[in-house]
């Protein structure tokens, strides 16, 4: 039998879908759009309001009242005088005789930080990377101190760095290294060094965490072809690991300068930034600074905290944002097709 003749008007039929009863909104993958109303509005307003006022009432006034504070005579042993100052509560931070030993203090405890838990951490998720038995409990007990609160863990170190009972002098006499009990948290010279090991030890599983994911993304063929082509392990790592994986790491010690140079816990939990304010940073020096009343000066000091950390997040958000994937000759074949 000839086959049936279709003509334009039928098929331009079949391909137009019919419309909806009763003249609705336009479907999108078979499901009706509905049309956004005041009603509706509404209800999501309804519905996003309470966070709205928890946020605003808990963060945003709290900041602007603080804000306002570093400007004006806010001390809580005269509260008859506000008045307004100016800038005499920066005058008074940035002349203060401790600033200079916290301002070196702060700039240790992130450089001193962030070093030994990068190659730390480095080395421990590309040994996690191998495949060996019970891998999955050596991650569990590597990532279990990520879960414990930092001032936890600061009462924790000072128990053990304790002159008299602490298990670290007690290990390094019975290995011959030292003959008295060291005053760890006492001296100042060696107080800083044992909140930095505790840190240490504290933030390494964050960059194993990191580091470790970013290494599972690595295809395994080009370790194969880096083998075949002779390659060591020294010029594998530095010339496919890292460069492979040097976005995540940008990104991880970027986000965890952030958090260290607002990591007071630790230090408050072992040393409560002394002795002799020889172990405050500048977040624990202004703790300090609130318990003694001064509202106005640590306003101001926590203003200047806000700057340092905004300007970070600007780098963190430039690093992370998306860029444009740019394709070449991807507009002469679109003409040429």
């Amino acid at each position: 039998m000839p086959a049936a003749s279709t003509t334009p008007s039928s098929t331009s039929k079949s391909r137009t879908a019919p419309p909806s009863r009763g003249g609705g909104a336009p479907r999108e993958g078979g499901r009706r759009r509905r049309e956004f109303t005041t009603r509706r509005g509404l209800v999501i307003a309804a519905f996003m309001a309470p966070a709205a006022v928890f946020v605003a009432v808990f963060t945003y006034y709290p900041m602007i009242a603080g804000s306002q504070m570093a400007f004006r005579n806010w001390n809580l042993t005269d509260l008859t005088d506000t008045s307004w100052v100016g800038l005499r509560n920066f005058r008074d931070v940035f002349t203060d005789p401790a600033w200079g030993t916290v301002l070196g203090n702060t700039a240790l405890w992130v450089v001193g930080s962030i070093v030994p838990q990068l190659v730390i951490g480095f080395a421990i998720a590309l040994w996690l990377r191998r495949r060996f038995r019970f891998r999955g409990l050596y991650q569990a007990l590597i990532f279990f101190p990520w879960a414990i609160s930092g001032f936890l863990i600061g009462i924790l170190f000072r128990w053990l760095f304790n002159s008299e009972f602490g298990v670290v002098n007690d290990l390094l006499q019975k290995a011959g290294l030292i003959d008295e009990p060291i005053a760890w948290l006492a001296d100042p010279q060696t107080a800083m060094i044992a909140v930095l090991i505790a840190n240490v030890w504290y933030g390494v599983t964050f960059f194993a965490i990191m580091i470790l994911a970013a290494l599972q993304s690595i295809p395994d063929e080009l370790y194969e072809a880096a083998a075949i082509d002779g390659a060591g392990k020294a010029r594998t790592l530095f010339q496919i690991t890292i460069p492979y994986i040097r976005v995540t790491l940008a990104l991880t010690v970027l986000l965890r300068v952030i958090w260290i140079f607002n990591f007071p816990d630790l230090i408050f939990g072992m040393t409560g930034g002394g002795p002799n304010d020889e172990t405050h940073i500048v977040t624990t020096w202004m703790i300090k600074i609130t318990q003694q009343g001064d509202y106005g000066k640590a306003s101001a000091l926590g203003l200047l905290v806000v700057a340092v950390l905004l300007v970070f997040a600007v780098f963190f958000l430039l690093a992370t944002r998306e860029r444009p994937v740019r394709t070449r000759g991807a507009g002469k074949r679109g003409m040429r097709s």
